[in-house]
């Protein structure tokens, strides 16, 4: 029963997500709208960052239980579960006023070189599918939208382009696109919308095996796949020229070089872990996560431009922690702890973090109790959506806890989040913004929309908020309707 009420919520936000963004990924998957040039940016802005790593914590990571701690309730059987605000301690970081949570030690050494913001909202988007919330996290853009929004490092391939000639503009680390049952739903969240295919992810879901994208498959020889992809590219030449679409024809030409060019150039080297030295790689070396970290500095080093690092998002895998939620979280922590801390470390001592930023998100926040964001009418709706697909589609904590697997954060909670910026001209050992320290903890001072949050990212790029690019006429601006403002508090 379990197992069918699982695959019935999936199959339910996947028909969901379809009906509401439907029209865009139409639009994405057949290329049937006409890109023209992008509008300037007003005013000119001075960037502060050459490069963005953006790091997705995927499936909801529960903001006290990591960034913005509360207070500690140890586990033991019986304890009402109002009154578990955290399952982890506090602890000190090299920022001053700045606290952590237990079990990220090494990100605390180097708090002193970020900036926490624990009242980013994640927007009000009815029930708090993690489809939905993904979308909006990458694009700024709430579903659903009628134009196949860009994801935010398609933008940046397109507007930027590549910093290395070698180099992909945008790649994606560590997430595979082909989740059974939100497969098209990921996809259009990391994909270039209506930019074309040409500003689409160079993507490596496995960073142990990045290096095996620039060589020919096990038992070709260099020369027979050279010949191979010659006649490939000459196929793809014609096809592109029958169809005569202008500038994407050339755009896509380009891509298709660009990827040949990567397989022979020395930048190609920055795939292959096993040059990296080995007491560096056993640092770095906790899990597909961490290896993941090392990637993502070795492509900064050769010349990246935007580069997402995933924590991958599976239902109910990770960090979407519907049971065991501290005892999974202890592992997670321990698989993200050291390497992201060696990452903001090893990037500083090579004078490279200064311009590059790093930004670390989720999709929303967890809640002990509360579903949504805690309104009647989400309320309402959680109770429907628990009748219409079965009890187990949302977790039910008992008013005492019994048993360790209900000691955690398990619901999803999408009032405030946290996020934390490093790097690239953001003040360091700083804090933005302030939660309550009553449940569910919602923003009492400096709430971040999710719009701003983009608008800060761009602006240290160098990017104004309210960038457009035309399509058939009409203006899609990088920030919904351009409203998006940057968050000067946060900057250096």
């Amino acid at each position: 029963m379990r197992l069918f009420r699982y695959a019935d919520t999936l199959e339910f936000q996947r028909r969901e997500f379809l009906r509401l963004a439907g029209m865009g990924i139409g639009v994405m998957a057949t290329g049937g709208f006409r890109m023209l040039p992008a509008g300037e940016p007003e005013p000119a802005i001075k960037p502060t960052a050459d490069t963005v790593i953006f790091v997705y914590i995927g499936g909801g990571q529960a903001s006290s239980e990591t960034w913005d701690p509360k207070r500690y309730t140890p586990f033991e059987k019986g304890i009402k579960a109002v009154d578990v605000h955290s399952t982890f301690p506090a602890i000190p970081t090299s920022a001053d006023g700045i606290q952590l949570s237990g079990g990220m030690e090494q990100l605390a050494s180097v708090m002193h070189k970020g900036t926490v913001i624990p009242s980013c909202k994640p927007g009000d988007l009815g029930i708090s599918f993690h489809v939905r919330h993904i979308f909006h996290l990458h694009t700024s853009y709430k579903p659903p939208q009628t134009v196949a929004i860009p994801s935010l490092g398609a933008i940046v391939a397109r507007t930027l382009g590549p910093r290395h000639p070698d180099v992909p503009a945008y790649i994606d680390i560590g997430q595979r696109l082909d989740i059974p049952g939100s497969t098209a739903e990921v996809k259009a969240s990391h994909a270039p919308g209506f930019l074309g295919s040409a500003y689409g992810p160079f993507a490596i879901p496995d960073p142990a095996q990045a290096v095996a994208a620039v060589r020919p498959p096990e038992g070709m020889s260099q020369r027979r796949f050279s010949e191979r992809f010659r006649k490939y590219q000459q196929l793809m030449e014609r096809r592109a020229r029958a169809q005569d679409n202008g500038v994407k024809r050339e755009e896509f030409l380009e891509s298709i070089d660009a990827a040949h060019r990567l397989m022979a150039s020395p930048a190609a080297a920055a795939l292959d872990l096993a040059q990296e030295p080995r007491e560096s790689y056993d640092v770095y070396n906790t899990g597909r996560f961490g290896l993941g970290c090392l990637l993502a500095r070795r492509l900064v080093e050769a010349g990246a431009r935007f580069i997402e690092l995933s924590y991958e998002f599976v239902p109910f895998e990770n960090w979407d922690t519907h049971e065991n939620g501290h005892e999974r979280t202890v592992k997670m922590k321990r698989e993200m702890d050291a390497p992201l801390a060696q990452l903001i470390r090893d990037l500083d001592a090579r004078g490279l973090l200064s311009r590059t930023l790093i930004v670390v998100g989720s999709e929303f926040n967890r809640s002990m109790l509360i579903e949504g964001d805690g309104s009647e009418a989400r309320r309402e709706q959680a109770a429907k959506l628990e009748k219409r697909l079965g009890p187990n589609c949302i977790v039910k904590v008992p008013t005492a806890i019994e048993q360790e697997k209900h000691y955690g954060l398990h619901r999803h909670y999408s009032n405030t989040n946290s996020a934390v910026l490093y790097g690239g001209g953001v003040k360091q050992g700083f804090r933005y913004g302030r939660t309550s320290d009553t449940p569910p903890f919602p923003d009492i001072e400096n709430p971040v929309e999710m719009p701003d949050l983009h608008a800060t990212i761009y602006h240290t790029l160098g990017i104004s908020p309210k960038l457009s690019y035309e399509i058939e006429t009409r203006p899609v601006f990088v920030t919904p309707d351009g409203h998006g403002k940057p968050v000067m508090g946060v900057l250096a």
